[in-house]
């Protein structure tokens, strides 16, 4: 269709009633396309390149998403990115490494501005610049679903920097966590974003990693953590803050009452900068992680860090991972944590140090005393042949051997560790049951493992990663037996039954069809170790047709109601003969039953 004609109807609208309300329809696309008409109706700051022309909702929520973004490709024209159509009604869209440069970015804006569903946005290495984050920051004025967004590796640099600082000093948005590491920003950066974020009490999470930022940043970001009150996560890792930074930054956090992480890797401060943490460390209670690695800190920088854990009451990480530390260091560092009875410490990472036997058994007393304690350490020297084998023993295989002697499932064993019964637990608590728990003999290595095991993520452990789920079961019934006189049918949902993400829902005579009830133990199978049943319990009877037997108390199940044999596809019908009712109806034996 040629260019020209959507444009005649409209402008012969505008010209026939000024007063009509112009549709957005037409105002989203008419800047490209006749942009003099434009200019007309608008003031000049709004006929900018990067306008999204987002003050006439109607276009928003009368089109299609698909058809809103192709239709803003077309305004600025770009190619379309199919993951982005595919994928813009996830909550989860990873547009990295797209190439989609400034114009790309605007157009996904566009469609971005009443998307509902998206609530994540990866945009790192598009090469978007100030003109493109022009046009996320004036989508994200009206886009209130939008939680977190990475803009990372875009060359941002100073301009970028004011744009994003205007943006976070209004306040007013959804946004929850912003990265924005390697954009090239400097001490002036620091400047524009410290102002904005002393204000500032929205954005939890805040990437600053990869950048350029030296001892005058260390003291803006000083500044402004002493008056913050919303930031929770912060990465300053892989800059150049050295001593003086680092201690102009340790200023502020003495008095700093919402910050649980901070990452300062890579950033050379030394034995001085961790003499500053360690003062940090001794008022400061609300910080939970802490990573120090690579940042050249000997025994000296660790002893006063060690110290100041004895009387710290708050921190569960410390990594001090790529630091010249020898296996002196390391012990002073896990008797403080045996000095401090309060102690919540959970991990700490020393992975390039090298201990012996000796430093084990220490570590042992330690553990007794926290058992949500775990050290991560290079190797151990003259370790014991039989010891690195039970070191090494699958901690899952051990669980499912008691569970099958016990004669009850995985996720039983699991939900029994913890108080609520809840299939989530934090991972300092797991690790504290399971080290306490005298069922099944495990160590802290083999509770490291399962740790990974159970898909730790945000310091949670979830059990139901240790049971086997199903494989897109939707749609596969068991065995559905269906005659003129009796109905059942189990249907799997997606609600979690039986321990697994599955439900039925059964059906009863034709007089009550709508019959329901929760799915029997067994439909879905047996407990690990434990022989398929050979019937399956039907619900309460209903009415019998005269003609018929008596209503049976269970249902023979196939051979096939859970599945194929190994190796073998799923069948697409279940044979009738014999009559799986038990009825002996002429129509079960007619013809198979397909599959649901």
């Amino acid at each position: 269709m040629d260019n020209d004609e959507p444009l005649e109807p409209e402008t012969k609208d505008e010209s026939d009633s000024v007063s009509a309300p112009q549709s957005s329809n037409e105002t989203l696309y008419c800047e490209a396309e006749a942009p003099v008409v434009v200019e007309k109706e608008k003031p000049a700051q709004e006929s900018s390149e990067t306008d999204l022309e987002i003050e006439d909702t109607e276009k928003f929520f009368t089109t299609g998403q698909k058809e809103l973004y192709l239709e803003a490709c077309k305004l600025v024209g770009v190619v379309p990115v199919s993951y982005f159509i595919r994928n813009m009604e996830e909550s989860y869209v990873n547009l990295n490494h797209h190439g989609l440069g400034p114009k790309g970015t605007k157009a996904i804006a566009i469609a971005l501005v009443s998307n509902t569903t998206v609530l994540t946005l990866e945009l790192a290495d598009n090469c978007i610049m100030k003109e493109g984050i022009l046009s996320l920051v004036e989508m994200l004025q009206e886009n209130y679903y939008l939680q977190e967004m990475n803009v990372s590796d875009n060359d941002l640099g100073l301009e970028g920097a004011r744009i994003l600082s205007e943006f976070l000093q209004n306040n007013t948005s959804s946004l929850l966590s912003l990265q924005l590491a390697g954009n090239n920003f400097k001490e002036e950066s620091a400047e524009l974003f410290c102002q904005a974020l002393s204000n500032n009490y929205r954005i939890k999470s805040l990437d600053l990693s990869h950048n350029q930022f030296c001892h005058k940043a260390g003291e803006y970001l000083g500044q402004m953590l002493a008056i913050n009150v919303g930031l929770q996560s912060l990465d300053l890792s892989w800059n150049h803050l050295y001593i003086r930074g680092v201690v102009a930054l340790c200023n502020g956090l003495r008095s700093n009452v919402s910050l649980k992480k901070l990452d300062l890797s890579m950033n050379s401060f030394g034995n001085e900068g961790a003499a500053a943490l360690g003062e940090v460390l001794r008022l400061n209670s609300y910080l939970t992680y802490l990573d120090l690695s690579s940042n050249n800190i000997t025994n000296d920088g660790l002893s006063k860090i060690s110290r100041a854990l004895e009387l710290n009451e708050s921190l569960k990480v410390l990594k001090l991972f790529l630091n010249p530390i020898s296996m002196d260091g390391a012990l002073l560092l896990i008797l403080s944590i045996k000095r401090n009875p309060k102690s919540r410490m959970e991990d700490i990472d020393i992975s390039n140090v090298l201990v012996s036997e000796q430093f084990v058994k220490i570590l042992d007393g330690v553990c007794a005393i926290h058992p949500q304690l775990d050290v991560i350490y290079k190797s151990v020297q003259a370790l014991s042949a039989k010891k690195t084998l039970f070191t090494w023993t699958n901690p899952v295989k051990l669980i499912q051997s008691y569970a099958d002697q016990n004669k009850i499932s995985v996720l039983d064993f699991f939900r029994s560790l913890n108080p609520s019964g809840e299939t989530m637990m934090p991972v300092g608590e797991f690790r504290k049951a399971m080290i306490r728990q005298n069922k099944v003999p495990i160590n802290r290595y083999q509770v490291r493992e399962l740790i990974k095991k159970l898909g730790e993520k945000t310091g949670m452990v979830d059990f139901r990663s240790a049971w086997p789920r199903c494989s897109d079961l939707s749609g596969l019934p068991l065995w559905p037996p269906e005659g003129p006189q009796f109905r059942l049918r189990l249907r799997l949902q997606d609600v979690l039954v039986c321990t697994r993400p599955c439900g039925c829902v059964f059906g009863g005579s034709p007089e009550e069809p709508a019959g329901g009830g929760p799915c029997p133990a067994l439909a879905h199978g047996p407990p690990p170790a434990r022989p398929w049943p050979t019937a399956l319990p039907l619900p309460g009877p209903g009415p019998r047709p005269s003609l018929c037997p008596p209503w049976p108390t269970a249902l023979p199940l196939s051979p096939l109601a859970h599945g194929p044999p190994p190796g073998r596809p799923w069948p697409t019908a279940l044979p009738r003969d014999p009559c799986p009712c038990l009825r002996q109806c002429s129509s079960c034996l007619e013809e198979p039953l397909p599959l649901l």
